[in-house]
C-alpha cells in the first residue's frame, strides 16, 4: 500500500496491534511501512524524478540546491518530518528522491521515524472493539507528543544555525 500511495495503511496498522500485541505489532508495521517507503523512493527515483526535471527544471534545481546546503543535518530534518503529523508519509516518500534525500538518510529516518507513530496505532489497535471512528486514534495528547518528538529532532540543527 505503501509502495502505490494506496490509502488505508493505518487499518493495517490497527489490525497489526489486535493479533499481535504491541512488539510484535510494532515491528512489523515499521518493517512493512519502511519497506513499502523504500519501494516508492525508488519508483519515484525512476519514474517521478525525470518527469519532475522534463516539466520544472529551475525549480528542481532550486530545491536540489536548498537540499544540498543542509546535507549535514538532512537526517535530523528528515526524523522532524517523519515524527511529527505535519506532512503526508506519502509526499516524504515521493519527494525525497526528487530532491536528492540519499538513500541512506531516508531509509533511517523512516525506520526510526515511524516508531511512535506506528505504537500509537497498533496499541490503539489491541483496544479496537472500544473505537468508534478512525478520529479516537489520535487524540490531542498523541499528536501533541509527536510534535514534541519532531522538535527535539530538529533542535540540534536549530542549535547549530544559532551558534553560526
Amino acid at each position: 500500500m505503501q509502495t502505490f500511495m494506496i490509502p488505508g495503511t493505518v487499518f493495517m496498522s490497527l489490525l497489526a496491534g489486535a493479533l499481535f500485541g504491541v512488539f510484535k505489532g510494532v515491528a512489523l508495521v515499521v518493517f512493512t511501512a519502511t519497506a513499502g517507503a523504500s519501494s516508492c523512493y525508488f519508483l519515484s527515483k525512476v519514474v517521478g524524478r525525470p518527469l519532475v526535471f522534463s516539466l520544472w527544471p529551475d525549480k528542481l534545481s532550486f530545491f536540489q540546491a536548498q537540499v544540498a546546503q543542509r546535507r549535514e543535518c538532512l537526517l535530523n530534518y528528515m526524523l522532524f518530518l517523519r515524527f511529527t503529523p505535519t506532512l503526508p508519509n506519502t509526499f516524504i516518500n515521493v519527494a525525497s528522491p526528487i530532491v536528492d534525500i540519499p538513500y541512506r538518510i531516508f531509509f533511517l529516518a523512516t525506520f526510526i521515524g515511524l516508531i511512535p507513530a506506528a505504537y500509537i496505532t497498533v496499541k490503539a489497535g489491541i483496544a479496537l472493539g472500544e473505537l468508534q471512528s478512525v478520529g479516537d486514534l489520535y487524540d490531542f495528547k498523541s499528536i501533541a507528543t509527536l510534535f514534541i518528538i519532531g522538535v527535539v529532532s530538529v533542535t540540534p540543527t536549530l542549535m547549530s544555525k544559532t551558534k553560526s
